[in-house]
């Protein structure tokens, strides 16, 4: 068997296959972001072996562990943990949505270097000008920074010993030369940094250590487990859904929002704020369009009228165009297309109609056209979508689905009932670095139904899209 640890924002999830990739049992842990002032997304990464240990406790007694042959992670990007010559936190780790290092992260970008070796934006929400801030505000920590891991490679170090990466979220980092899968040492001296700083890298399918004796003993599983290099958490669940070869695509409707698509070749357009970065296999990249408030923008909506995103979206009936009410959904800033951390959310067109339920249509319409903002800026670049795989929470709403639908011009299918996320990639990750299998094992899933566009409401959308694009730009000037 073979298992996947999956660490989200919001709890740790873990998940055993047999070695036919059948699901055989899955546990959780909660997991709470701390946000202090405004901008800032903090955890405590103690907070991540907690949950780890209350995960794994949770699954060895729905199943026995000690066929496992194989362990896979996946995590969040981004995040800043920095470790002092003990090993020790120094700070709570800093999250792909913190975007306080606005400032350190514009001075790296009007660098030419940056975006030439790692093909990406310095977006804020990197590693890199995080752990510059922390140079230039906290420096006595920054004094003691022996080490630099992202989340999951964190979680590694506990498991295995091992402070090592992989190349899929290292490339999310701003430090990676991603064309060549390697650290950039011109970029981390221009960071103040050296190669000693960084955990080592392996490919995400490759063994990246063993798990530690006293783990599996503690949660019966044999000795000498492999665990894989394991990837990014979108890398991850492309990976879980088949996603790696041109042409694949996946919509990921998770706190943030993701449209990921798959390449054979490392082809970065940096200008578009389309993140470049490699894929969790060999040989392989991928692109991304990122809105960082997807599910968290409904959820904030839920909140603001004392309710839940799932009453809010049970009863909308069929789609309708677009109203009068415009929702920005940026909320915490945004990444693709706009690369700007300091713009915030609005609500537009409010009038004496503006309802509850109208409030609702416009936050899904409002995260929707940020979608098609993403599509727009993939497609600019050259990539090319033929399907289009729907994942995460909000795709229970199948009226979101279908505005999206709508709004892409494309149809999107949805998996037959499984868990074809992060854990599940990471497992099967897991699985390759114990048997030696390939990309051959990481299959689609089968659809288990597909959401059409609405061809007769396409134009209103279009419409509405072409509003909200001119929205963004006013709101720019005026504020």
């Amino acid at each position: 068997m073979y298992l996947g640890l999956d660490l989200g924002t919001s709890g740790l999830k873990a998940l055993l296959i047999d070695a036919d990739q059948r699901l055989v049992a899955e546990a959780t842990a909660p997991l709470t972001v701390q946000r202090p002032h405004s901008g800032w997304s903090e955890q405590n990464p103690a907070d991540w072996l907690a949950a780890a240990e209350i995960a794994m406790t949770a699954l060895a007694a729905q199943h026995p562990l000690d066929a496992v042959r194989g362990v896979g992670l996946s995590g969040h990007m981004h995040g800043a943990t920095l470790l002092d010559a003990a090993g020790d936190v120094l700070r709570p780790c800093m999250l792909w949505n913190d975007t306080r290092s606005h400032a350190e992260a514009a001075v790296f970008d009007a660098n030419p270097q940056w975006r030439a070796i790692t093909g990406n934006i310095v977006f804020p929400g990197f590693t890199a000008p995080k752990v510059d801030w922390v140079r230039v505000n906290e420096p006595e920590i920054w004094k003691k920074t022996a080490k630099i891991l992202l989340p999951k490679d964190y979680l590694r170090l506990w498991l295995t010993g091992e402070a090592v990466s992989e190349m899929s979220d290292a490339a999310g980092t701003s430090w990676l030369d991603t064309g060549a899968r390697d650290w950039s040492d011109v970029l981390l001296t221009a960071s103040g940094l050296t190669r000693d700083q960084m955990p080592g890298l392996v490919e995400g399918s490759a063994p990246s250590g063993k798990l530690r004796d006293t783990l599996a003993n503690r949660w019966g599983l044999p000795k000498g487990v492999v665990v894989a290099g394991g990837a990014g958490d979108n890398a991850a669940s492309a990976v879980g859904m088949g996603v790696v070869k041109p042409g694949q695509a996946f919509l990921s409707l998770g706190t943030s929002g993701v449209l990921f698509a798959a390449s054979a070749a490392y082809q970065p357009d940096a200008p578009t704020a389309v993140h470049t970065f490699c894929h969790a296999l060999p040989d392989t990249w991928h692109q991304m369009g990122v809105i960082l408030a997807c599910t968290d923008a409904l959820n904030w909506y839920a909140g603001l009228v004392q309710s839940d995103a799932a009453s809010l979206t049970a009863d909308l009936g069929p789609l309708q165009a677009p109203g009068e009410t415009l929702f920005l959904p940026y909320l915490g800033g945004e990444r693709t297309p706009h690369n700007d951390a300091a713009t915030r959310g609005a609500f537009l067109g409010l009038g004496h109609a503006t309802d509850r339920t109208a409030g609702t249509r416009a936050v899904l319409e409002g995260v929707s056209f940020a979608f098609r903002d993403s599509l727009d800026a993939l497609r600019s670049t050259g990539t090319q979508i033929d399907t289009l795989v729907a994942v995460g929470g909000g795709s229970k709403s199948d009226y979101w689905l279908q505005a999206l639908a709508t709004l892409l011009d494309m149809p999107i299918d949805l998996p037959e009932a499984g868990d074809f996320g992060g854990a599940f990639g990471a497992a099967r990750l897991g699985l390759m670095a114990a048997t030696g299998a390939g990309t051959e094992i990481a299959t689609p899933p089968a659809t288990a139904r597909t959401i059409a566009p609405e061809i007769g409401l396409t134009s209103a959308f279009m419409d509405k899209h072409a509003q909200y694009r001119a929205a963004y730009r006013a709101l720019k000037e005026a504020l």
